[in-house]
């Protein structure tokens, strides 16, 4: 195993690690839900970290996931007017 799979997957286990104390410590408030926009813009950004060695792939897996992350705020800046 290579150093950089070793550190791919240190990043993925962290990121679990997160994701599971966000969900078990907010399981009584979900106020701030992710919508599905975002939640695909997430997606993409661990698409990204996932296929890191075709860089171009990986650079447009985090550009898909910025522009859906924009329009999400953009969409969310709309509903509260």
């Amino acid at each position: 195993m290579e150093i950089s799979q070793i550190y791919l997957i240190i990043a993925i286990i962290a990121l679990a690690i997160t994701l599971a104390v966000i969900f078990f410590v907010r399981k009584g408030k979900r106020k701030n839900q992710l919508t599905p926009l975002t939640g695909l813009a997430f997606a993409f950004i661990i698409a990204g970290i996932v296929f890191v060695e075709g860089r171009w792939m990986s650079y447009g897996f985090f550009g898909v996931a910025i522009i859906l992350a924009v329009i999400d705020m953009i969409m969310k800046t709309k509903k509260r007017k």
